[in-house]
């Protein structure tokens, strides 16, 4: 985790302290359920709460246990000995390591998901808002980067929205997917401990029971999450990079905030550069990164392996922290985006009227005009407007071949800019609701 694009709350989800907070909360709950049946003295239980519910694990002294003996839950598990006292012998009873972590795990990843909804909700709520604001706002719509027919700035804001509720729904099952509890002990047979301990752990750590383990949990259910955030993230750029393409100089129809003492260029005073949408292609790319050893974490040897763990201490808190920072940064770009009308008009116009040439086309059909001899005839007089040698609508009132099926009134009604806007409500409608 860099602290550059590092936000507080998602970060303390993946702080030691956490992580030990919660590993004894595994350990402590599986402790009320074994006293229940009887395994161990309720007393035990008990005062493995009384003793260590509001401790402050000491990192340093469970790093130094770990240096000597290797393993990372022994050294938790002794240095919680020593804070709970004789009672810790009835700690971890039939329990494996890879039932603390992945629980522990699991844990964690919730709460991740939980923070990124809210700020999925954050990018949504910015994208109604400014979608609404531009609902009817006339701009040009591109194929291949070239002028095509008009759409609404309102519409292409729509189009995000509805893309961003996608990845609401994904990041639900995914979260959905993920929860789940592993309490079955080595190979997962539940040989040393009852399967009502994972029962009850699971209810009170928030998760479901895992219907079969092998020690680990599924790593396909990482997968998938993992996988969910990377499609966020390539939305994320999706959005991105539309943004970065309208601040160009040459189009200028939307532009990041610029703040007041904001520098642009160490070397050119008058630089406004697109640098927050930059940033959001390059953190977006590091998200979809980690899919990979992901996917690749699901294959592992017979019951149980190891080489998914390292990768996941990587992978799990860099993932979700990152998407965590470009989704509160994409929420304030959209809210804070400066959208500029009178340019959207001007790139309209920039072709003469070239963008209607569909109505044209369909036009001349309906007048008897065959579809090929229809899309000659608006070529012709399209291609040299597209050289800059003209004006459309000029060119096909001369055309005797164009006004034998067209009037000059008929011409002109081609050039409505508000028929391409008759059905926006409809897709509103379609989108946000009949709200």
């Amino acid at each position: 985790m860099i602290p550059r694009y590092t936000r507080p709350e998602m970060a303390s989800i993946w702080e030691a302290q956490t992580r030990f907070k919660i590993w004894f909360e595994i350990e402590a709950h599986a402790a009320d359920a074994l006293a229940e049946l009887g395994v161990i003295p309720k007393e035990a239980a008990r005062t493995i709460w009384a003793k260590a519910r509001d401790a402050t694990f000491n990192v340093e002294r469970i790093d130094e246990i770990e240096r000597e003996t290797k393993h990372d839950v022994i050294a938790f598990l002794t240095h919680l000995a020593e804070i709970v006292g004789p009672e810790a012998r009835f700690v971890h009873q039939g329990m494996t390591s890879s039932d603390v972590l992945d629980t522990c795990l699991n844990v964690q990843l919730t709460r991740a998901a939980d923070l990124l909804l809210a700020d999925v909700d954050k990018v949504l709520a910015a994208l109604k808002k400014r979608a609404f604001e531009h609902k009817m706002t006339p701009t040009i719509g591109r194929s291949h980067g070239i002028h095509a027919e008009p759409v609404t700035f309102g519409l292409k804001l729509a189009y995000a929205y509805a893309e961003f509720a996608r990845a609401r729904e994904r990041l639900v099952i995914a979260r959905k997917e993920v929860a789940t509890c592993a309490i079955s002990g080595a190979v997962g047979t539940f040989a040393q401990i009852d399967p009502r301990v994972e029962a009850h752990v699971a209810k009170a750590m928030g998760l479901a029971v895992e219907p079969i383990s092998t020690q680990v949990i599924p790593r396909d259910r990482h997968a998938m999450y993992f996988a969910t955030l990377g499609v966020i993230a390539a939305s994320v750029e999706r959005l991105a990079t539309e943004i970065r393409h309208l601040q160009r100089t040459e189009v200028l129809e939307a532009e990041e905030f610029f703040s007041e003492g904001q520098k642009g260029s160490s070397a050119m005073p008058h630089k406004r550069n697109p640098v927050l949408s930059e940033n959001l292609t390059g953190l977006s790319r590091m998200v979809r990164a980690y899919v990979t050893p992901a996917m690749e974490n699901v294959v592992l040897w017979h019951e149980r392996d190891i080489s998914h763990s390292s990768a996941e201490r990587m992978i799990a808190p860099d993932a979700t922290v990152t998407l965590d920072f470009a989704l509160n940064r994409l929420a304030g770009l959209v809210d804070k985006l400066l959208i500029y009308p009178e340019n959207m008009q001007k790139n309209l116009d920039r072709l003469g009227g070239l963008v209607h040439s569909q109505r044209l086309l369909i036009a001349l059909t309906q007048k008897g005009c065959s579809r090929e001899e229809s899309y000659k005839l608006v070529q012709r007089n399209a291609m040299p407007v597209w050289r800059g040698q003209g004006d459309f609508q000029t060119l096909l009132k001369k055309d005797a071949e164009v006004k034998k099926y067209l009037s000059d009134a008929e011409i002109e009604e081609q050039f409505d800019l508000g028929y391409h806007f008759k059905h926006v409500d409809t897709i509103f409608r379609r989108v946000f609701g009949e709200a």
